[in-house]
Parts: C-alpha cells; sequence; structure tokens
C-alpha cells in the first residue's frame, strides 16, 4: 500500500509553473501526494487558485491578500473573497498574516495588521479556515490571535517562531506548518519544535516554487517534494513515513474539510 500526502500550502498558481501544472500534478500523484491546497497571495491568483481547483481533481483553493499586497480592502474584495468561499473546493482564506521582514514603513506595517484583522473577520463570518504567514512579525501575530482570532482555526503556514509561541498556538488550536527549511543544515530551533509539538497539531507543506527542501535545495519547489519533509519529521519523531503520512493527511482533512 502507497503512503499518501497532502501538500497543504503550494502555489500552482504562481507564474513559475503556467507551463507544466499538469506534469507537476503528475509527479505529485505519483509521489504518493494526492491532494494540495493552493494558496492566493492577491485576488488575481487566488481566483486562479480557484480556477485550478476546479480544472484538476485532487486541488483545492485559499484565497486571500498576502500581508506583502496589503491594501485598503472595501466591502467589494470580502464580497469577491466569500462569493469564492462557496465553491466546494475553496477551503481556506489565506495566505493571510504579516510581514516584516521586507516591509519596514510603520504606516505599511499598521495597513497589514488591518488587513489581517479584517480577513480574519471575514473567516469568522464565512466559517471557513485560515492560513496565516509570519515573518519576522511573531509578537504582533501572537498578539492578534488572541484577541481576534477567537472562534477561528487555522494554521501558521512555514513556521519560523519560537517553541514557546507554538506552544501557546497549540492551547488555542493552532495547527503548525513545515516545510522545506525543516531540511535545511541552519534549521536552528526548528527540529526541536517538530520534534516537541503534539502529532495532531502537525501539516506538511512545500510552499512551492519556494524553499524546495534537501536534496532538491536550489531546484524550483514542487509539491511531489513534501515526500521530503514528512521524511524529515519522521527522522526527527522516530517514526516511519507511512506513520507521518497518515497523521498529516488526517490533521489535513481535519483542518480543511478536504
Amino acid at each position: 500500500m502507497g503512503i499518501e500526502l497532502v501538500d497543504t500550502h503550494t502555489h500552482l498558481n504562481d507564474a513559475k509553473f503556467q507551463d507544466d501544472v499538469k506534469e507537476t500534478v503528475e509527479r505529485a500523484r505519483a509521489a504518493g501526494v494526492t491532494r494540495m491546497v493552493n494558496m492566493g497571495d492577491t485576488l488575481a491568483s487566488s481566483e486562479v487558485a480557484v480556477n485550478l481547483a476546479e480544472a484538476y481533481d485532487g486541488l483545492y483553493a485559499g484565497v486571500g491578500i498576502h500581508p506583502e499586497e496589503a491594501f485598503e480592502m472595501t466591502s467589494r474584495e470580502d464580497d469577491i473573497l466569500a462569493g469564492w468561499t462557496d465553491m466546494p473546493k475553496v477551503v481556506a482564506i489565506g495566505e493571510i498574516g504579516l510581514d516584516y521582514y521586507w516591509e519596514k514603513d510603520a504606516e505599511r506595517r499598521e495597513l497589514q495588521r488591518r488587513i489581517f484583522i479584517r480577513q480574519l473577520d471575514l473567516a469568522r463570518e464565512l466559517h471557513m479556515p485560515v492560513c496565516i504567514h509570519d515573518r519576522d512579525a511573531h509578537g504582533d501575530t501572537l498578539a492578534i490571535l488572541k484577541k481576534e482570532g477567537k472562534g477561528i482555526r487555522g494554521v501558521l503556514h512555514c513556521y519560523s517562531g519560537s517553541y514557546e509561541m507554538a506552544r501557546e498556538l497549540i492551547k488555542m488550536g493552532w495547527y503548525i506548518g513545515v516545510d522545506g527549511p525543516l531540511t535545511f543544515k541552519n534549521a536552528a530551533k526548528l527540529p526541536e519544535i517538530v520534534k516537541a509539538v503534539p502529532m495532531e497539531r502537525l501539516l506538511v507543506e512545500t510552499d512551492a516554487p519556494y524553499m524546495a527542501p534537501v536534496p532538491m535545495r536550489g531546484k524550483r519547489n514542487e509539491p511531489a517534494y513534501v515526500r521530503f519533509v514528512a521524511e524529515k519529521v519522521a527522522e526527527l519523531r522516530g517514526m516511519t513515513l507511512e506513520e507521518v503520512a497518515a497523521r498529516t493527511t488526517e490533521n489535513a482533512v481535519r483542518l480543511y474539510g478536504l
């Protein structure tokens, strides 16, 4: 019996895949990746994610505005996002959140926070899970989730916070998503976090086309490579790949209703 994995965060809606989505999906399936969630980061990329979900079995979509793309949203954008969530294969509002790595301007950061909270509110109204991007904004992300995240479930994708923060998030019912950086030599605290968090709160993902895991580092990442992330989780936790695949797939199904 083959393994079954879910890549819970990918971007086949990225221009880097425009010429070979079909082949990429086929390679993923051959590697045991039966389901993939494409996350939007703008209205345009969210629409592509929705269209891909319609076109391919096993593909799902998240729709949302990424912090780097933040703008003053109005009820028009709320309505567009809400309209997409009526479709059965749209499974999340995402990816949303904060990114202070690129954004140093105080006003732009304030805009990011407003748009993040607005989309959390939308997700709560729509009873949708969320996928959260948090880069160099751990304090504000946690503070916003504590205050504004009540009644919402979701994942901190490509987790880069501390163990203490992970513990807080798990207490609040959130999931932790791990991808390529877990396999890097300079992975710092992430391997220890992956060993320590409850297995029922872990998701595996690629964030393709970015951050390909070892041994593919430096190449274009793709959903098939989520297997290398799962293998690393298995090695760190003293589990088999089959066990990690089964548990993380169960988690993905529970969170996103796949």
